[in-house]
């Protein structure tokens, strides 16, 4: 593929491992980051010392703070904000004249849910309420078993481009196909952007199991693969109860492929943060899922699925589903009930 300018919006540990892999291929690649100090470690030592220390970055991505630069001019834009401030972060790009126009093609790495007066809603379903009406239905949400750090080292990882808007998704599949990444086509876009956001509820859950399986003689690792099957579950469950439409979106690397590596590996932020709930007892500092989630930056990395619980609880709760290992975790969040009383009550 021809050298193509591409922009990227955040500058957190995936979005850099993006920026990265494509500019590997030869694109340039502009990110914006809050941070100064950020923007001058990418531009002065192509290195992003904050979120993705220790990993040279190619000397094609460069660093802006300026955001309506990052986005200008781009054939290609990958939005990489956290879902609390995405929309927010998406406004300040609407006078950019190719998002204006809807010449730019979006791609989004967010996960989670966007509150709304009427409902938690999907990332998708909230930028197209901010984006031009050029943009329904041509967005493209990119997801699948992807820890930034081995994206950034060049290990094979597979990735989902899902659009209702095939053409968008193929250009993105091309754009993102690398000799390190597998990039597949879908148009259940619902569905991939659930199993995005619900599987790493699951994956604090499963923190937790594993820091008190390493002491238990109940739990172990047979345990651990019921959960993350009974999770898997009720992932398909929230998945067609909000308009998933196929159901290979949830055996596939979308599905049962990202949840696993987001269960079990090193990198995983949730998992890391199920395994500080057991053994730093984080939740002393906060009186509330609401206190944590108003104060996460206190906890110095960003566990996704404490936040995800908070709106899957909302959903279940207004369409009547039950989501024993989601309502769990917001309960044990909430303070409502221990870790390891919970844990001995829902796996048996």
């Amino acid at each position: 593929m021809e050298s193509k300018n591409i922009g990227v919006i955040g500058a957190g540990a995936w979005g850099t491992a993006i920026a990265h892999a494509l500019a590997k291929e030869g694109h340039s690649v502009e990110i914006w980051a809050m941070e100064a100090d950020v923007v001058e470690g990418i531009n002065e030592k192509h290195e992003n010392f904050k979120f993705l220390e220790g990993f040279s970055l190619s000397q094609n991505v460069t660093a802006t703070q300026n955001i309506q630069k990052a986005a200008s001019q781009k054939e290609f834009l990958i939005l990489a904000s956290p879902s609390l401030y995405l929309a927010g972060t998406v406004a300040q790009l609407l006078s950019v004249p190719s998002i204006a126009d809807g010449s730019t093609c979006i791609g989004i790495l967010t996960k989670g849910f966007v509150p709304a007066k009427d409902g938690p809603k999907l990332i998708t379903e909230t930028l197209e309420e901010v984006l031009p009406p050029s943009y329904k239905k041509a967005l493209v949400y990119i997801s699948g078993p992807s820890h930034a750090e081995e994206v950034a080292m060049g290990k094979l990882t597979g990735l989902i481009a899902a659009s209702e808007n095939p053409k968008n998704t193929i250009r993105f599949r091309e754009l993102l196909k690398t000799q390190s990444l597998m990039v597949f086509s879908s148009l259940d876009v619902i569905g991939v952007q659930i199993c995005a956001a619900a599987k790493n509820v699951v994956a604090v859950v499963f923190g937790c199991l594993d820091a008190v399986a390493q002491n238990s003689d109940f739990f172990g690792d047979n345990t651990e693969s019921l959960l993350l099957a009974a999770g898997l579950n009720e992932i398909q469950t929230l998945g067609f109860a909000m308009g998933a439409t196929h159901s290979e979106t949830f055996t596939s690397i979308a599905g049962v492929g990202d949840l696993d590596v987001t269960c079990r590996s090193k990198y995983g932020r949730n998992r890391r943060f199920g395994h500080d709930i057991i053994n730093k007892k984080i939740l002393e500092n906060f009186s509330s899922l609401d206190d944590l989630i108003s104060r996460i930056s206190e906890i110095g990395y960003l566990p996704e699925g404490a936040v995800a619980c908070k709106y899957i609880q909302q959903i279940a709760s207004d369409r009547n589903i039950k989501l024993p290992i989601c309502n769990g975790l917001y309960k044990i969040l909430n303070k409502e009930i221990e870790p390891v009383d919970f844990l001995k009550e829902v796996l048996r």
